[in-house]
């Protein structure tokens, strides 16, 4: 199920060229298909979402948009120990992210320059979460949070519903929690296209985020430039790396948390611990027994899985760095010592009470990562991911005198005329009235 290789430098690149590998290259006919459902979606509007959810989910809805009563009356189906744990977690994101907030800034200087930037949020974020068998409430969360503590002014989700029509009342119930401004039971390839230019009910809006399947990631792909996107992510992925006090049965635990996203997901253990690493591939076949998705676990461990046994700690270290992981955790005595040293990674989990699971669902932190090794120069979704900003310069006649000859200079050197045309005009009109040194 899972191999026990050494960390020797040719394995270890060869190892992470397979991981890179795994996204492959784009299905032609995948991207035919999302090509013609945008188009189609941009020419007809509703018609074509409506067309295409009767042909994809079964279904064809009277309104495309899901009123707040109906919100309100689904909400009340979900069990109140999941309202109040959905309530909590929400918290803690709200209170991770308020923390991230920038704030607009103004710059004066002594001699009458003024400079600046202006932050402020999107006019409208659209959010897309999965429907059917993979709804996860968590996502909503996740999401649309921070957007609202960036000052998003309209936050609208689209979700597809099951066949019987009906959303599922957990993503509703957290679409609640969250701040969700309006929703619409819609899915796929066609509900991008929708948020992207807009229809005769939906809104056009200025970002998408969100998970999906294959045909929402390459409507996304396809139409960034349209609007903005947060990421094309990839399989999901987790590197632990642990000393001789790790426990065993949770590093078994916390490989497979991740293995049963996907068969393409990635669990690796990297240790310079022998015993440890023969223990935790024992929990590892005991635990999978019990686990309703074993068969996914399996193949994943199988085919992208390894427990890596290294010389030293500081071995493990250059390699997390190497492979730029989603998920990091640091199983050790002292994890902290090694944060400085971990600079590529989504998201890091220090100490053996800090498991991922926690990242995901609960402590704050967001779980919109960077996979595939994107990690060394892309960030975790963000406050940031949903704000723009606009810089502004003031500057008084006299400053603008004393600064032209060098704007006209480097403007000539670049062979950009009309630039220092446009600083000369200015001069030849202080020098035609005698430069007075009044200010404006």
């Amino acid at each position: 199920m899972i191999k026990i290789v050494t960390a020797t430098a040719p394995e270890r690149r060869a190892f992470i060229h397979r991981l890179k590998a795994r996204a492959g290259t784009a299905d032609p006919n995948i991207e035919q298909a999302v090509a013609a459902i945008i188009a189609a979606v941009k020419k007809e509007g509703d018609q074509a979402v409506k067309s295409y959810s009767r042909q994809f989910d079964g279904w064809t809805p009277e309104s495309l948009e899901l009123s707040q009563e109906e919100m309100e009356s689904l909400r009340k189906e979900c069990d109140p120990k999941f309202l109040a744990a959905l309530d909590r977690a929400a918290r803690n994101i709200y209170d991770f992210h308020s923390r991230q907030k920038q704030q607009s800034r103004i710059d004066p200087y002594g001699n009458g320059i003024v400079t600046g930037q202006r932050v402020r949020g999107l006019h409208r974020a659209g959010v897309y979460v999965p429907g059917g068998t993979a709804g996860y409430p968590s996502s909503v969360l996740m999401n649309v949070i921070p957007a609202k503590v960036a000052g998003v002014g309209e936050i609208v989700m689209a979700t597809p519903p099951g066949r019987s029509g009906r959303p599922d009342p957990n993503i509703l119930a957290a679409a609640l929690a969250a701040g969700v401004d309006r929703v619409f039971l819609m899915g796929g390839a066609q509900a991008v296209a929708a948020l992207a230019f807009g229809t005769e009910s939906v809104p056009k809006v200025d970002k998408i985020v969100g998970p999906g399947n294959i045909y929402v990631a390459t409507a996304k792909k396809q139409l960034y430039g349209v609007v903005d996107i947060d990421m094309i992510a990839g399989p999901s992925e987790i590197l632990i790396l642990a000393d001789s006090s790790a426990d065993p049965e949770f590093l078994a635990a916390d490989l497979m948390s991740q293995a049963e996203h996907d068969p393409l997901a990635s669990a690796v253990l990297i240790t310079p611990d022998k015993g440890l690493a023969q223990e935790t591939v024992d929990a590892l076949y005991r635990q999978v027994q019990g686990l309703s998705r074993r068969e996914i676990i399996e193949k994943s461990l199988d085919a992208f899985g390894a427990v890596i046994v290294c010389d030293t700690m500081d071995e493990a270290v250059d390699f997390a760095n190497e492979l730029a992981p989603e998920h990091l955790e640091v199983c050790c005595q002292d994890p902290f010592e090694y944060l400085g040293r971990l600079d590529n990674a989504g998201s890091v989990f220090l100490g053996n009470y800090s498991p991922e699971p926690l990242g995901d669902y609960y402590a704050g932190a967001n779980h919109v990562l960077p996979t595939g090794g994107t990690a060394r120069f892309f960030s975790p979704l963000s406050v940031d991911d949903f704000v723009k900003k606009s810089s502004f310069i003031y500057y008084p006649k006299q400053e603008l005198l004393q600064a032209a000859e060098d704007v006209i200079l480097l403007a000539e050197t670049e062979e950009l005329t009309a630039h220092a045309n446009s600083i000369q005009v200015r001069l030849a009109a202080e020098q035609r009235t005698g430069g007075d040194g009044s200010a404006t």
